[in-house]
This record gives C-alpha cells, structure tokens and sequence, in this order.
C-alpha cells in the first residue's frame, strides 16, 4: 500500500492562515512553513555564531518545514479560538497529538522515528522548540507587517501583540533577528536590492 504522508503534506498549500481577518495577500501553509523554517535557521546561525551555542541548525530548519504539518487535517485554528479557555486549549492539545500521531502512522514504519521529531513537538529538543517557537512567531509579525504596509490596518492590534509574545519568550536570538533583520520588511524592492 503507497503511504500517504508526502500526499498529504503537499496539502499544506490549500490551507490559508489568517481567516478571521480580512487579508490584502493570502498567506498559505505552505508559505508560513517556508518562512518559519529559513527564520528558524537564521536564528540558530546567529545563536551559534554570535552566542556560542551549538544548534543544529539544520535540524531546526526541517522542523519548521513541517512544523504546521497537523493543520492539514485540523485546518488554522484562529488564535483568538484555540486560547479562548483553557478547557478548549486542552481539547486542541490533544487533538493536535492524535493528529500527529495519524501523520506518523501515514509513514512507512522504518522511517517514522525520523519524522517524528519533526512533526510532533515534544519529541523535539527544547532548546530547538524554543527557537522553533520564536522563529514562527516572527513568520507572523512578517505577515502583520505585509498587510500594514499594504495599508490594512486590521493587522495593527496582531503587530503588536505578535511582538510583544515574541519579547515574552526571552530569546536573545530573536531579538538579535528583530533588530538586525526586521527594519528591511518595510522597505519597497527597490531599496532592498540597491547596494
């Protein structure tokens, strides 16, 4: 029987983010993962080089490839609904695990163990997880501030709560992202490809 996991990964490009807000630009699993994945790198480049830390880089850039990966079947719960309560962020939780678990099971037996800490986030090393977290969080102050300067400001309040969460996590590396990469995202084409 052909196994299913790649199939349903390919999905991710069907799955918008964002839908409880009115959106200038689309933003897809699909792109978010990408995105995820190239910050997640960088900070842990930055980590290592910078810090003295001995990341994988690599390692946390494949994690953030699928990171997302269980909203195929679950779909972008809105942040507003899935921290309502914490009775409803408990149900989610275990949904997110059973989901995870049916994606792993959707993989060759042999070659699980190899996903599984890719797609499932406690079997992921903490110190990645933490850069993993950072790195999505600053994926989405991005998109906040794609949709701001295309002049939608319904994306004002998700700025700034964005990047309050992404200072509360105390990540040394993030803020280094934040104040060496982060200016650029306002630029036009034009000046980011002048000299």
């Amino acid at each position: 029987m052909a196994s299913k996991f790649f199939a349903l990964f390919s999905r991710m490009k069907y799955i918008d983010r964002w839908s409880l807000m009115r959106n200038t630009e689309k933003e897809t699993l699909s792109h978010h993962s990408l995105e995820t994945a190239a910050v997640a790198h960088a900070l842990a480049v930055i980590g290592n080089t910078r810090l003295g830390k001995n990341y994988n880089a690599d390692r946390v850039c494949v994690m953030g490839v699928y990171h997302d990966m269980p909203e195929i079947i679950t779909g972008d719960m809105p942040t507003p609904v899935k921290y309502y309560n914490s009775e409803i962020r408990r149900a989610f939780g275990e949904i997110e695990k059973n989901t995870e678990k049916s994606l792993l099971e959707a993989l060759p037996e042999d070659i699980r163990p190899v996903y599984e800490g890719l797609i499932c986030s406690e079997s992921s090393p903490d110190e990645l997880h933490k850069l993993l977290k950072a790195a999505d969080k600053i994926s989405a102050l991005i998109k906040c501030i794609e949709e701001r300067r295309a002049g939608n400001t319904e994306f004002d309040a998700a700025y700034d709560s964005t990047l309050q969460s992404i200072r509360s996590l105390g990540c040394r590396e993030a803020e280094i992202f934040l104040d060496e990469f982060m200016g650029a995202y306002n630029e036009p084409l034009d000046s980011l490809t002048k000299n």
